[in-house]
């Protein structure tokens, strides 16, 4: 794996990124903008993914990094959830589900592989390395 310098270059961060900018598209239409429980929740578990993401990358040492990326894996869980409640009460089409799901399980995917990788990776991260 490449070294990663910034929270921006993850593939697994531009992922929720991305998923965070649809899902706060989906929730703009009428009915699902008037259910503020639903949309708000759905809204705060994308964002967590990639704040998450970040937060973790920026902690300088893989354990924690470890530690934020399963909070941002497990609330790709949870959006994966909602969008089965949003399609259940018609708030979203079939499609709409369908893309924003795969963008949820990509997601989850990628930030599994990333949480291994740390797992059984020798570096520590920066905050382990000798200063001169």
């Amino acid at each position: 794996m490449a070294t990663i310098n910034k929270f921006e270059d993850i593939e697994a961060w531009q992922k929720a990124r991305e998923l965070a900018k649809r899902v706060y598209t989906a929730t703009r239409g009428s009915d699902f903008a008037r259910d503020f429980g639903l949309r708000d929740q759905i809204q705060r578990a994308s964002v967590s993914i990639v704040s998450n993401i970040a937060e973790g990358f920026d902690r300088d040492g893989n354990a924690e990094f470890v530690q934020f990326l399963s909070h941002a894996k497990g609330s790709t869980g949870e959006v994966k959830a909602q969008l089965y409640l949003a399609l259940d009460l018609q708030y979203i089409t079939l499609k709409e589900f369908e893309d924003l799901f795969t963008l949820a399980t990509e997601a989850g995917r990628m930030i599994a592989g990333l949480m291994n990788y740390l797992r059984n990776s020798e570096l520590k991260g920066n905050k382990f390395k000798t200063r001169n």
